[in-house]
């Protein structure tokens, strides 16, 4: 029987999801056993205790494919095959169509039965379950890996002012159900706040949604009715969602970014640090 722990003691499987012909592992390395200097151990210590911990994905195939984030793979094994979707016919076309929308050229697809294991990283990994038809937008980086049946589209955003406005891009990836897909993230789930629209409006000061469902209208406007009004209250332009559907909130992607700035120039006080998310 295929295992991606094998014999190593140090690794755990910390959540695991099925579907189908596909199951899908998240594994953990409790420690980084293989350090052999006092100053990186110091290290890897205090960022083990804030769980910054070494996490891979492994993949469990059974007449299933996957598709995966170019670069991604780190071994397989068993009865498996990859195509990358580019042919000699096509790969004019898609190295336009990726210059243009930022898609990468190709996604690598396996297929079969056996095991699949990917990079390890330090992020966090999101795994969610699609339903028939069930679509969604996520940001750009956010992609790791999709069940087969799952719909991979680049989409142009309705709005190319509020694209720029809003700290988007102009094109964005869109999944769409049935099926298993995977998110690398920045920030872990517990602190990802996961908003219910029913016919409502949503306004966010900050470029901290990170997914939405893609029934929902993004647009850019003022905070205020009027320019004095918006500059008056200090928050300037906002991003704004509308209708029904589903949306994910981090807003402490902006601390992580605001420290790692205030490591980067020295600062050693919070009062330096600043959190103010229009300003990101």
């Amino acid at each position: 029987m295929l295992s991606a722990i094998g014999t190593r003691e140090n690794v755990q499987v910390v959540q695991s999801f099925e579907n189908k012909g596909l199951r899908v592992e998240i594994l953990e390395y409790q420690k980084l056993l293989g350090i052999s200097d006092t100053s990186t151990a110091q290290r890897v210590f205090f960022m083990e205790q804030q769980n910054i911990r070494v996490r891979q994905i492994a993949l469990y195939l059974n007449e299933e494919s996957v598709t995966v984030e170019r670069g991604a793979m780190s071994y397989f094994q068993g009865n498996l095959e990859m195509v990358s979707g580019v042919t000699l016919s096509n790969a004019i076309g898609k190295m336009f169509k990726a210059s243009v929308t930022g898609e990468q050229m190709s996604q690598p697809q396996y297929s079969g039965t056996g095991l699949l294991v990917l990079e390890p990283s330090f992020r966090h990994f999101i795994v969610l379950q699609l339903a028939e038809n069930e679509s969604i937008v996520i940001d750009d980086g956010m992609f790791y890996c999709a069940q087969g049946s799952v719909q991979i589209q680049v989409i142009p955003q309705k709005n190319l002012s509020a694209a720029i406005a809003g700290g988007k891009t102009f094109f964005q990836q869109q999944l769409i159900g049935p099926g298993i897909v995977v998110l690398e993230s920045v920030v872990p789930m517990q602190e990802i706040n996961v908003m219910q629209l029913n016919n409502d409006t949503l306004k966010v000061d900050g470029k901290f949604a990170i997914l939405r469902s893609s029934s929902l209208e993004f647009t850019v406007e003022r905070s205020a009715k009027t320019l004095v009004g918006s500059a008056m209250s200090g928050e300037g332009l906002v991003n704004v969602y509308r209708g029904t559907g589903e949306i994910w909130l981090a807003p402490t992607i902006k601390v992580y970014n605001t420290l790692g700035r205030a490591i980067a120039y020295g600062a050693t006080s919070t009062s330096a640090m600043d959190m103010n998310t229009s300003s990101d």
